[in-house]
């Protein structure tokens, strides 16, 4: 896969500084020195020390991604919001783990993004997670399908510039209309999965709206938040709802209550925005509630 750029400036400038400018990073320059890749400048390889001048047409070779054996396709059709040469959106279902690990290694996000790739007769055949959701939660998941791509994305990510939506229906009536709950979350002792607030851990920043809040018959007090990530901490939303009090309905892990028949945490990404550096323009994505949180939503009271 190629890319190029033409250089305009007064100024000669290196390769490297150039190319550095439009995203291209450390790791970058060695996959293409040492697995087949090349840099060219006027259709002319260069080195990275080279200079260029004023109208140059420099340009990137990738070398091809051919894929891990120990990934296994599946091909189980996605969910497809959007999709191009460089980026994948995909509506994630829960009881879907999005990347292989110890539960499961053949029938994840990643398997099934692989079998898609395959399907499309794709060359680079390494899906790359920009974004990832727990395994009982739905909602946009972005892949990228190439290494520069998702180098591009990971700088937006440490950047904190991607945003990230979602809804989320907690236990018990929050008491303000707007709220940001800033605790830092880390590892729970002893526990491989939990995480929990503590001093030591790491910043996490989650903000939310309340959009409605529900009484029923049964005592059962819920509120539906729209809920805005500015962190990306494991488990994020769900550890800090469960600290000021109000866990995620269906959140057993957490302490929600198992209300209304729901199998999971109620919590679902439904819209994301991000910089697409290939057509210099934002991309905006969103997708629907699944059927089981709809039913939440349609409550009466």
């Amino acid at each position: 896969m190629k890319f190029s750029w033409t250089y305009q400036g007064t100024e000669e400038r290196k390769v490297r500084s150039f190319l550095q400018s439009h995203g291209v990073s450390h790791r970058m320059f060695s996959q293409m020195k040492h697995n087949g890749g090349a840099i060219l400048v006027n259709d002319q390889q260069v080195y990275t020390s080279d200079y260029i001048k004023d109208g140059d047409l420099v340009t990137i070779v990738m070398p091809v991604e051919t894929g891990n054996d120990l990934v296994v396709p599946d091909f189980t059709p996605l969910d497809v919001i959007y999709e191009d040469e460089h980026f994948l959106a995909v509506d994630k279902p829960y009881g879907v783990t999005t990347v292989p690990g110890h539960a499961d290694r053949l029938h994840t996000l990643v398997n099934q993004v692989k079998g898609h790739l395959l399907d499309e007769g794709a060359e680079d055949l390494v899906p790359h997670v920009v974004t990832r959701l727990d395994r009982d939660t739905s909602g946009i998941v972005l892949l990228a399908k190439h290494r520069f791509a998702h180098a591009v994305l990971d700088q937006q990510l440490q950047d904190h510039s991607v945003e990230k939506f979602y809804t989320a229906y907690v236990s018990g009536h929050l008491p303000d209309d707007h709220g940001m709950i800033e605790e830092p979350i880390g590892r729970l002792p002893g526990d491989f999965i939990k995480r929990t607030v503590t001093p030591d851990g790491k910043l996490s920043k989650t903000e939310y709206w309340v959009e409605h809040r529900y009484t029923n018959d049964e005592n059962q007090p819920m509120t539906r938040v729209k809920v805005q990530l500015h962190t990306g901490r494991t488990h994020q939303i769900r550890v800090h709802f469960a600290h000021i009090g109000f866990p995620l309905v269906g959140d057993d892990l957490y302490g929600g209550p198992l209300w209304y028949g729901l199998k999971r945490q109620a919590l679902h990404a439904y819209q994301m925005t991000f910089y697409d550096p290939f057509i210099e323009e934002y991309r905006h994505l969103q997708t629907d509630l699944p059927a089981d949180l709809q039913a939440l939503k349609d409550i009466q009271g």
